[in-house]
């Protein structure tokens, strides 16, 4: 199979440089990376792609089965690693990829040297002592809506989760990128994401690790970010708390020197 164009992997940057792949979230592709890119090209090689039944993924290669947990987007992952022939690279993943990542460094510790963690969940639905954002209940509501009219769910979603009222295009372009998504595939990967627990895989972290939240976020509140930096001494953490949970919503910049 070709992994490269099942999963529409793009290379740019310096090919001789530390390897970055970036991964995407729920309802999203690689272009939800695009203000990030040009500033890491000149001294990264950049990967990207989309997790099959994603963006220009190949959507004959989606079955539910294997994407009906967090382990089949970790295989699309680690795939795409071994295909590139990659090691030591930095996983940048962006929401549920966060813990994707977790799951693809412990499955391919030559493949991935780093993580980052960008707006990181490991539960989105409380428990005794843990705060994830959501209820039990609310998680099935927001599910059942997301079944019963996905457009309709996508557009009053999508400002939300965004954020920055005072750009109300980049909310827009998040609603047209689930909007592309077939309704079918999202809601199995809604379900995987939202219903997944990875609290125990957060102690299998060993390779260096950075987190990222946003200082305003209605997927994962900031509670979450102490509890993946727990489990595991070698997960840092970044002061530098960006203003809503998707990448393209700003042009990044670094924490503070100290």
């Amino acid at each position: 199979m070709d992994i490269l164009g099942r999963n529409n992997v793009v290379v740019t940057g310096r090919t001789d440089g530390p390897t970055v792949v970036l991964a995407h979230g729920f309802g999203c592709d690689q272009n939800l990376w695009r203000l990030v890119v040009p500033l890491l090209e000149p001294d990264f090689r950049v990967v990207r792609f989309d997790y099959v039944g994603s963006g220009k993924s190949d959507l004959s290669a989606w079955n539910a089965e294997r994407y009906s947990t967090l382990d089949g987007y970790a295989r699309d992952a680690v795939e795409v690693c071994a295909a590139l022939d990659l090691s030591d690279a930095v996983f940048v993943g962006h929401s549920v990829s966060a813990m994707v990542g977790v799951l693809a460094a412990a499955a391919a510790p030559e493949r991935i040297g780093a993580l980052a963690m960008i707006t990181p969940s490991p539960c989105y639905i409380d428990d005794e002592g843990y705060r994830g954002g959501f209820s039990a209940t609310d998680i099935d509501e927001l599910l059942e809506s997301l079944d019963s009219n996905y457009l309709g769910w996508s557009a009053a979603m999508a400002p939300v989760i965004m954020g920055n009222p005072d750009r109300p295009e980049l909310g827009r372009e998040l609603e047209n990128a689930f909007c592309a998504t077939d309704p079918d595939i999202a809601a199995v990967f809604a379900r995987t994401t939202f219903l997944s627990d990875s609290r125990d895989d957060l102690k299998t972290v060993s390779v260096p690790t950075l987190i990222v939240e946003c200082a305003q976020d209605v997927i994962a509140p900031r509670e979450v970010g102490a509890t993946c930096r727990r489990p595991s001494p070698a997960v840092g953490w970044s002061p530098w708390t960006p203003p809503a949970t998707a990448p393209s919503s700003a042009r990044p910049r670094p924490p503070p020197r100290r």
